[in-house]
This record gives structure tokens, sequence and C-alpha cells, in this order.
């Protein structure tokens, strides 16, 4: 039977922490009604969260205007969308990928005024994270009983332990991909090289025929 003692779950806190992946927070300008996008590499059955603020490039204008919103577009590696929703100029969104690859994460701007003075440039401030993170259970917050804080402690490692896991697996089937690619061009380049000597062989033999020939011909041997 496996236990678990204080200090293997404190160097286990410390190795999910070191290993567990965040993408780091990011801004870019957005024109109004225009959309753009970023590509993310999303291990399978992974739970991604995204956070982002909306504001106007020049920071002197006032974002206290109702008109200002993002319209959040999320697609899998077969561009089928994950998920589609309106926000306002600050917002959360959560999806779960349910296949391995590149996912298009797309925001554009959801601005209701005419389109003649929908000319103003925007800053997205953009915050992406993958895996399960902690939150607060306010039930453990307020327990008495350690044993419920441990449980809940436990359990949220062990999501992050799977979540190491697929990441894992996710960059084994990179791996091999890139391996297998690498053979395949090694292979194309081997078969290549095999043609040219072949090619070259063919063609001088064919030269000192004709010139033995040529000098038969002419009686010079």
């Amino acid at each position: 039977m496996n236990c678990f003692t204080p200090v293997n779950i404190r160097v286990t806190g410390l190795l999910l922490a070191s290993f567990v992946i965040l993408a780091s927070a990011m801004y870019f300008d957005l024109g109004e009604q225009e959309e753009k996008c970023i590509i993310e590499e999303i291990p399978g059955d992974t739970l991604v969260t995204g956070v982002f603020l909306l504001e106007y490039w020049d920071g002197n204008k006032k974002v206290n205007t109702p008109h200002l919103g993002l319209t959040v577009t999320v697609r899998d590696p077969n561009h089928a969308v994950v998920l589609l929703k309106r926000f306002g100029r600050y917002g959360k969104f959560t999806f779960t990928s349910h296949a391995s690859g590149q996912h298009f994460v797309c925001m554009q701007s959801n601005s209701t005024r005419f389109s003649v003075f929908a000319g103003e440039r925007l800053k997205v401030h953009l915050d992406v994270q993958m895996g399960e993170h902690a939150t607060i259970d306010p039930n453990a917050a307020k327990a008495k009983d350690t044993m419920k804080a441990m449980e809940y402690n436990l359990q949220h490692l062990i999501d992050q332990m799977r979540y190491i896991s697929r990441q894992q697996n996710f960059q084994r089937e990179r791996e091999e991909k890139f391996r297998k690619i690498s053979e395949e061009t090694n292979g194309n380049v081997l078969w290549w090289a095999i043609i040219q000597t072949s090619i070259l062989l063919s063609v001088g033999i064919w030269q000192m025929k004709n010139l033995k020939d040529f000098l038969i011909e002419k009686k010079l041997v």
C-alpha cells in the first residue's frame, strides 16, 4: 500500500512546480473590426485557460465605453471551432483540447460603433495557461479538519501529474514525428546521391566510349 509522507508531498510539489508549463503573458495591437490569431501547441485532453484585457492603445482615452469588447474563437488542429464567445473589455475563457497539435486562438473586436469611427488601435493583454491550476476551495479553506485540506491538495497534485504526463506524451509524439521526417529526408538524400552518381558514371563511360571510337576511326590509336 502506497502512502504519502509530508516530505514526499513537499518534494512532489516542488517537482511539479518546476515542470508545469505556463505560457507567459503577452500583449498585441488590434484594430477595431480586425481579427488576429495566435498559435498554441497544446497536448490532447488538456485544460486551457485564457485571461484578457482590452484597452485603447492610447492610454489617455477613456475605457468605460460600452461598445468595447472581444469575440474569442478557438479552433483545433482540424480547424473545427472549439469555442466561440463574445466578451466585454475583459474576460476569462476556458476550453479542453481533444486533439494534440496547433490550436488557433483568434480575437476580434466586436465594436458596435459605425465603421466610419472604427479606426482606433486597441491593445490586448493576453495570458494563456495550460494544465490544471490551483483554485481556492472555500470548503477546504473553512474546514477545521486538516485531512480534508490534505485531500484537496493531493487531488490538485494528482491533476498536475496527469497534466505533466500528457505533456510528456505530447512531446514524445512530436519527437517521433520529427524522427520519421528526418529519416525520410535522409533516405531521399541518399537515393538522390546514388542517382546523381549513377548519372555521372554513365555519362563518363559514354564519353570515354565515344572518344575511343573517334580515335579508332581517325586511326590515331
